[in-house]
């Protein structure tokens, strides 16, 4: 199971591409409202979430967690005390940890970067407090998986998916979507 945790501000861009990259390949995915079932876009997108995070638990069996950027989005993700719950279990646990945008400063404030390489949206470096700030689009390091923005979503979908299955299935879907 991956959980994707939608905060009002989110970043619509980051957070969907994702989203249908990963339901493509068949990936069981759940979005998750912080504050609600409705997550209200950086862009005033609504997007109705499959279930709110008061709903689930991080002593449920998951694979994954994604926190897409935008702002206020970021810094409403950082404020929750389920996602600091999910982060601090994923992080014990050797789970995947995925951040884009502005979000890997809610991961940096958490020294959970402390000796990673990562990048972020420009302007957040500061945040990712002991990370090897790498530049660019998008950076894997073990576990941790961030992005730099929007314009890195396709990359950002697409190392998550290979951390999830395979090159044959990454592959596959950048062929149906015609990326390659």
């Amino acid at each position: 199971m991956v959980y994707m945790f939608l905060a009002d501000g989110f970043e619509e861009i980051e957070a969907l591409y994702t989203l249908d990259v990963l339901r493509r390949a068949g990936i069981d995915i759940k979005t998750v409202g912080v504050g609600g079932k409705t997550a209200t876009g950086s862009h005033q997108i609504p997007v109705a979430c499959d279930v709110t995070a008061d709903e689930i638990s991080p002593d449920s069996e998951f694979d994954m967690i994604i926190l897409p950027g935008g702002m206020p989005g970021s810094t409403n993700l950082d404020k929750s005390e389920v996602v600091d719950h999910f982060i601090s279990v994923a992080n014990e646990n050797g789970k995947f940890i995925c951040a884009i945008c502005a979000a890997p400063f809610v991961l940096g404030k958490r020294g959970i970067l402390k000796g990673k390489r990562a990048t972020c949206y420009p302007g957040f470096e500061a945040e990712l407090i002991g990370a090897t700030l790498v530049d660019a689009g998008c950076v894997r390091d073990g576990s941790i998986i961030t992005a730099r923005a929007m314009g890195s979503a396709h990359e950002f979908a697409f190392e998550i998916l290979g951390a999830l299955t395979d090159d044959n299935m990454v592959q596959k879907i950048k062929k149906a979507i015609l990326l390659d």
